[in-house]
This record gives C-alpha cells, sequence and structure tokens, in this order.
C-alpha cells in the first residue's frame, strides 16, 4: 500500500524565470496548489509571466481554483529577490531562470530561510567550461550557510541533472553491488521543423559544447573534444541512435556523491546540428567575448546567435516525436556481471497537449516542481544543500510516475514500470 503525502499547511511557491521551463513549473505547481498554495511567478520579462498565467487558466490546470501572481524581478538583485519572496509569503523558491542568476537566488533564500531548488549549475557569463568539480566553484561554497538557516537547498533538480541521478543512486544502492560504470543517455528523437533551433535557452546550450568535454573515467578526470568520441544503441521506442560523449552537471556531484569510477555523459545529436554547430563555431560566432563591429558597436556573437534563434519556448506546437533519457548502469550483482537501464520517454505532442509545451522543457520543470512538493510534504525536506543522488530516490520517482514522467527499467530480458 502506498503512503499519502501529508502536508501540515500549504506553502506558497515562488518560481523565478518565465521561459519554457518556468512555464512548465508553472502548470504543474497549479496541478498541485492543494499543496502547494498560492503560485507566483517572477522575470525580467513580467509579459512572459502573464502570458504563462493565462496559459494556467486556458487549460484549466488550478487544482484549486486560483489565479497565478506576477512579478517583475531582477534575479542579480538579492535585495529585490528578498522583498518578493518576504512580500508573496513564499516557503519555495524554484529558480528556473538562467543559470546565471543562480547565485543570487540561492543567497535570498538563504537570506529569508526558504527553500531552494534549481535545475542546473551556477555559470559565470565569462567562463565556459569550468575546473571540475564545477560545483565546487560556485554553489556548494554556501553549503555550510545553508546548514546554519537550516535552509534546504535541492541542486539540479530537473532530468539531467535530476532524475538521472536519482536513477543513479538507485542502481548504485539497490541493483548492483558493485557499480563500475554510469552512463547517461540523452536522445532528443523529436522533429520541430525549423531549419535550426535548440531545446532551450541557445546561449546556455552552445556554452555547454564549445568548451573542453570532462568526464570521469577511472576515478579522475579525463577531458576530450566535442564530437570526439560517440557510441550507438538500441534503445526502446526511439530506436538505434547515435549519442556523443558530453560534459555535463551531474557528472560534476556524482563523481564525488556516488563511489563509482566512470561517469559520463552521452548526448544525441543529428548530423545536421553537428555541421551548423561547427560552421557556427569555426566563424567564432559562439564567443561569449564581446567584440566591436565596424560601426563600432560592442556584440557578443553568442548572444547575437541566440537573437536571431527561433525561441525554444515558440517550437511547442509543431515538435512532434519522443525524447529518452535514462542510466545504463554496469557492475556486478552477487559476484556476476549484471547491467540495468533505467529510462523515461516523453512525447512531444501530448506535453503540449497538457500544458502547452514541447518535452525538453516538460521534462526539466515537472522534477522541479516534484521537488517543491516532496519539500513541502517534508519528505525531502532536508535543512541543507544536497545534490538530488543524496536524496532517497523512491518517493521521487514515484511521484514522477503519476505527473508525467513515468520511469521504466530494462533489467536483463525484461522490460517494466518502475514503481515502489
Amino acid at each position: 500500500m502506498k503512503k499519502k503525502l501529508k502536508t501540515e499547511k500549504k506553502k506558497n511557491v515562488l518560481i523565478i524565470g518565465a521561459g519554457g521551463v518556468g512555464h512548465v513549473v508553472a502548470h504543474k505547481c497549479a496541478q498541485n496548489n492543494d499543496i502547494l498554495g498560492q503560485i507566483s511567478i517572477a522575470s525580467r520579462h513580467i509579459e512572459k509571466c502573464y502570458a504563462i498565467a493565462d496559459s494556467v487558466v486556458k487549460k484549466n490546470n488550478f487544482k484549486i481554483p486560483s489565479s497565478i501572481h506576477c512579478y517583475k524581478v531582477d534575479a542579480m538583485n538579492i535585495d529585490e529577490l528578498t522583498d518578493l519572496i518576504e512580500e508573496t509569503k513564499s516557503k519555495i523558491v524554484i529558480n528556473v531562470g538562467s543559470a546565471f542568476v543562480n547565485l543570487y537566488v540561492l543567497q535570498a533564500c538563504i537570506k529569508t530561510g526558504v527553500s531552494y531548488i534549481d535545475t542546473a549549475i551556477h555559470e559565470n557569463p565569462n567562463h565556459v567550461c569550468e575546473t571540475p568539480p564545477w560545483y565546487e566553484n560556485y554553489e556548494w561554497q554556501w553549503k555550510e550557510a545553508c546548514e546554519e538557516k537550516k535552509v534546504t537547498a535541492i541542486l539540479g533538480c530537473g532530468f539531467d541533472p535530476g532524475v538521472v541521478n536519482a536513477y543513479s543512486a538507485l542502481a548504485v544502492n539497490e541493483y548492483l553491488d558493485e557499480t563500475d560504470s554510469l552512463d547517461i543517455i540523452d536522445i532528443n528523437a523529436g522533429q520541430h521543423g525549423h531549419y535550426f533551433a535548440t531545446n532551450f535557452d541557445p546561449e546556455i546550450n552552445f556554452r555547454e559544447f564549445t568548451g573542453t568535454v570532462w568526464t570521469w573515467q577511472n576515478s579522475e578526470w579525463v577531458n576530450n573534444k566535442m564530437f570526439e568520441v560517440k557510441r550507438t544503441d538500441d534503445l526502446p521506442i526511439v530506436g538505434v541512435q547515435d549519442s556523443y560523449l558530453t560534459g555535463h552537471d551531474e557528472i560534476h556531484s556524482m563523481s564525488q556523491k556516488l563511489d563509482v569510477p566512470n561517469i559520463r555523459f552521452w548526448m544525441g545529436f543529428s548530423a545536421h546540428y553537428m555541421n551548423v554547430f561547427t560552421v557556427l563555431k569555426s566563424l567564432g560566432l559562439l564567443s561569449e567575448r564581446k567584440i566591436k563591429t565596424a560601426e563600432g558597436l560592442e556584440v557578443v556573437p553568442l548572444k547575437v546567435v541566440k537573437a536571431v534563434l527561433p525561441d525554444p519556448a515558440s517550437l511547442a506546437p509543431s515538435y512532434t516525436g519522443n525524447t529518452l533519457i535514462g542510466v545504463l548502469a554496469k557492475g556486478k550483482k552477487h559476484k556476476q556481471d549484471k547491467e540495468v537501464f533505467i529510462y523515461n520517454v516523453c512525447n512531444h505532442e501530448q506535453t503540449y497537449q497538457e500544458v502547452g509545451s514541447q518535452a525538453i522543457s516538460y521534462t526539466a520543470g515537472v522534477p522541479a516542481a516534484a521537488a517543491a512538493i516532496l519539500i513541502a510534504t517534508k519528505v525531502w525536506k532536508v535543512g541543507k544543500m544536497v545534490n538530488v543522488e543524496e536524496l532517497d530516490p523512491k518517493p521521487f520517482i514515484n511521484l514522477l510516475n503519476h505527473m508525467g514522467l513515468p520511469s521504466r527499467i530494462r533489467d536483463e530480458d525484461k522490460d517494466t514500470a518502475l514503481e515502489f
């Protein structure tokens, strides 16, 4: 018999960021506002907040009749953020703004003593590809402050990072006695109908792939170039897919938190994406450094590219197909070789029908809302800073099963739903 989540009283939630992921988080929080209370959303662009609030009403996604309160905020201004947290009486802040604002939002949460959730590692606009472990350069420096104030801060709680961290912890702790490798595989087998577009913020997307590819191999950091190492897998639903060794957030925490000698991240790219990416990079158009035009204007090439590409949130109406994200864990069980593949498949058309979003934003946003519910119900209210692999993965996976992201496990010849 499954335990019912309990909460003493509703915990108002403040969402920072009104992009594609913020859109999903708002819908999912509204669907659970019997637990999460009043939902507020804030961004530099308040018109985006109003559009999200309207979409929740149009989709009739409130569990209890309500409305979403909208605010304009500079997420790099700690005082503004602090005032907003206090004004909205929020107890949980879900930060899905740009990765450049993480530390500011985190500090505001510490200052006000409220819980904090984000979905990606902090980035410095002037640095691409930080020295690993990346978290140590930024968020982890605030661990002591969180513990002193008993602030629950859950880092990287999207899908990857986030759900894959939970899958990895589950594989290490439940399915294997010894784990030799964790390979995270991220495939988008969908089609958006545009000549070229990125599925989330182009600036963050490209910065992820222009620097050194850092992975954890034989218990040490190894660097490669982008698109240098490829693998091919026959995967559920999406079939045979190529993916490439890529640096990613979760490697920087799991390498330190899980006793596994090999942790790698693989992302699927089409030949077309790789060609366009290579041309843009070769021309210097993916640089984050300012240049001066012949007219004397100072511009950042990467920001110009971002400005001319489609807004990721605009891709949803025409998106078709599926995403697959999973963890292939290999090691030993009872001294015998064993591997398990724990994964989720998400459909672009279905997510658009439910919340007006494509599956990339959906898979990132739903876990953040689930984490808020687990904090509100005290399951994950730990009073300190943690990455997802440090938390009990079972209630998280169970909750996601009922929130639109069902997990499955391929164990030997069996492929079954993953429930506890």
